[in-house]
């Protein structure tokens, strides 16, 4: 097995890292307008779809399978987005109900579970530590595909690249997959900084709280003023 992606994953983590220490705000507008930016792609082709295909009797052969993947890319950069900005939702009922020390126990346990999580399945090679009996993870995964080197079902590069490039029509499958390992580096890495925060007392859980409750609470009188 390669482990040249490992360390361009951890390059890329640290450099994210950094970024976030130096232009916090520069940061959290990139993973916002990334995924406006999937999102708008998919509203986009799909509309264009259903006019070209019900006015004009046409269309893009490969529509159905562009936003399936971008829906998939839009799921997976939403998973460590939304441990960042405490968005997941979850049942907090038992959270609510104990004290604030086994809150932040069971908290904490939820941080890192997800770590786990993303850790095997972005490689989980290192559980035969264990003596567990894995078949990898995310990066042997793209790995493979990136040294077979096939193509996408549909995509095709736009000619003049192959033209240029002298590459093959259809879209490499790696390039597809690329957001794999990335966004369960990052589920990893937002997941560690949860867990950070909620340790020393910055955050409370890791699961969206009662955030909009309270705020009716607080302004309820408000209008009869």
């Amino acid at each position: 097995m390669a482990y040249w992606p490992h360390f361009y994953l951890l390059l890329f983590i640290l450099i994210l890292w950094g970024l976030e220490k130096r232009y916090p705000n520069a940061v959290d507008k990139a993973e916002e307008n990334l995924m406006v930016l999937v999102i708008t792609s998919i509203m986009l082709v799909s509309f264009g779809q259903v006019i070209a295909r019900y006015g004009f009797n046409t269309g893009w052969h490969a529509a159905l399978e562009f936003t399936t993947i971008a829906f998939s890319w839009l799921i997976l950069l939403g998973m460590s987005y939304g441990i960042k900005t405490g968005l997941h939702l979850g049942v907090d009922i038992v959270l609510n109900a104990v004290p604030s020390k086994t809150r932040k126990f069971l908290s904490l346990t939820g941080a890192f579970a997800a770590m786990m999580y993303g850790f095997i399945l972005l490689d989980s090679t290192w559980l035969t530590l264990l003596n567990v009996e894995v078949r990898g993870g995310a990066i042997e995964y793209w790995s493979k595909m990136f040294k077979i080197g096939i193509g996408s079902e549909e995509l095709r590069y736009p000619v003049f690249l192959q033209e240029l490039l002298d590459i093959k029509p259809r879209v490499h499958r790696w390039l597809v997959l690329v957001i794999l390992p990335i966004s369960l580096a990052m589920l990893c890495f937002r997941s560690i900084q949860a867990f950070i925060a909620i340790y020393n007392g910055e955050r409370e859980m890791l699961i969206s709280g009662h955030e909009a409750q309270d705020l009716v609470e607080e302004n309820k009188d408000v209008l009869k003023d």
